[in-house]
């Protein structure tokens, strides 16, 4: 309960934080200077009491002739009147002279008869200081007897509170209008940050590219705005994320799409016989099939990009089988000649990775060839290599690895319909299990283009 009141209690704005810390620190430090400052005019007022004290004593004591029998005599000077006021002089123990002051000040004042230098308080009826000064024989040096002074304490008291209530108030003033400086300041200083802050909202919701750069700027606010300008970056990595998903799943999509959408018009154009029907029905099943494991797995490419810093999920398959799979499906849709060279080569990427790794190597292959495709299987050092090649034309010279870019195309006037995804989609897969795709610089055995995969093995 204690607790939820202090934090009602707390400024909810930052600049109304400042405030109250820079009032607090200024509080304590106007505290520790009135008290230290009255402590000190408290010693000083004490200090004059004393004195006064002292001196009086010492001019009473002048007057005093200490006879070598022991008794004191007192001779009478000019302004008798000023010096014997609040003054006792005491022989031994006796009064000699005694003023005219209340009883329980007269006690406090016999109680010092016939002690050395000493000072005493009394409170009653208003607060005294005495003090009390020997008075020592001409010979032997011994005391004969002593001469006791007072003086109220009255005047250095109201003097002393006065000062105090002119402290407190001045302190009071002094805080209130540190306050109001200091709220003030700090809505100055505030006012960049709020501009900068609504600028990074009214970007990362209309548009990432634009940046606070390096121009100048005070220290803080330029760790600010470099803070900022890296939170804009991500969020505009984030959005190029979810783009370049959105365009890989429709790319990798649009294959099984389009022949589920031409088996669905074939089975609606006429009748079909049941064997049609089934066969309609299989095809249909496996490219829904085929949908979701590309789903899947660019999906699951996905979540390990983000989180566990590019590393594919753990797993491993045969990549001979995988690829002999790739060829059979290509060699029944297309007239081309599809062979598959090495067995019992393993990795440690799973089958649906790496399918879709070597799927856009043979799409293209089978879109390029002119009647032949060799894929080579090959276990290596550290894992295993699949080759791609190709009797068509190859890549041009001038196009080179730019062929991984997304949205580039070989020759866009191919004639062949593409998004130009396919093979970056393939070598970001490639890299996030470890691996790599890269574009032989010399032409393969067939004489065209010659795509080399390197997978982690298993």
């Amino acid at each position: 309960m204690r607790r939820r009141f202090l934090s009602g209690l707390r400024p909810r704005t930052l600049r109304g934080r400042l405030a109250l810390l820079a009032l607090a620190t200024t509080a304590v430090w106007v505290t520790t200077l009135t008290v230290a400052a009255n402590l000190v005019l408290g010693a000083q007022l004490r200090g004059q009491a004393d004195g006064l004290l002292r001196t009086r004593s010492a001019a009473v004591a002048a007057t005093l002739e200490a006879r070598p029998d022991g008794r004191i005599l007192v001779h009478e000077p000019s302004d008798d009147q000023a010096l014997d006021a609040g003054v006792w002089i005491y022989q031994g123990r006796v009064a000699v002279e005694r003023p005219a002051e209340p009883a329980a000040l007269q006690q406090q004042a016999d109680r010092l008869a016939g002690r050395s230098a000493v000072f005493a308080d009394a409170s009653e009826p208003v607060p005294h200081r005495l003090f009390a000064l020997p008075v020592m024989a001409a010979t032997g040096g011994r005391q004969v007897g002593t001469v006791v002074a007072t003086v109220a304490l009255d005047p250095y008291q109201s003097t002393q509170k006065s000062v105090l209530l002119g402290s407190i108030a001045l302190a009071v003033a002094l805080l209130a209008g540190a306050y109001c400086v200091a709220r003030a300041v700090a809505n100055r200083a505030l006012v960049p940050v709020g501009v900068m802050s609504a600028q990074a909202a009214e970007w990362s919701e209309h548009g990432t590219s634009r940046r606070f750069g390096t121009q100048e700027r005070p220290e803080e606010l330029a760790r600010l705005a470099g803070n900022l300008d890296g939170l804009l970056d991500r969020l505009a990595a984030v959005v190029r994320h979810e783009q370049q998903l959105s365009a890989e799943l429709s790319h990798e999509l649009r294959t099984p799409l389009a022949r589920i959408t031409a088996e669905a018009e074939w089975l609606t154009a006429r009748p079909r016989t049941r064997a049609e029907q089934a066969a309609s029905h299989e095809a249909i099943a496996a490219s829904a099939a085929a949908m979701a494991q590309i789903c899947e797995a660019l999906l699951a490419d996905a979540r390990a990009g983000s989180t566990d810093g590019g590393q594919a999920p753990p797993g491993r398959c045969a990549v001979d089988e995988v690829a002999q799979d790739l060829a059979g499906r290509l060699a029944a849709s297309a007239p081309v000649d599809v062979t598959v060279t090495g067995r019992a080569v393993t990795a440690g990427v799973p089958a649906a990775v790496v399918e879709r790794i070597l799927a856009p190597l043979l799409d293209n292959a089978g879109r390029y060839c002119v009647r032949e495709i060799l894929v080579e299987c090959a276990a290596r050092p550290g894992g295993a290599e699949i080759s791609v090649t190709d009797d068509g034309p190859g890549v041009p010279q001038e196009t080179g690895s730019g062929v991984f870019e997304a949205g580039r195309r070989a020759d866009p006037a191919d004639g062949h319909d593409g998004a130009g995804l396919g093979l970056a989609l393939a070598r970001r897969l490639a890299r996030n299990a470890g691996g790599d795709i890269v574009l032989s610089g010399t032409p393969g055995p067939l004489g065209g283009a010659r795509f080399v995969v390197s997978l982690p093995a298993g």
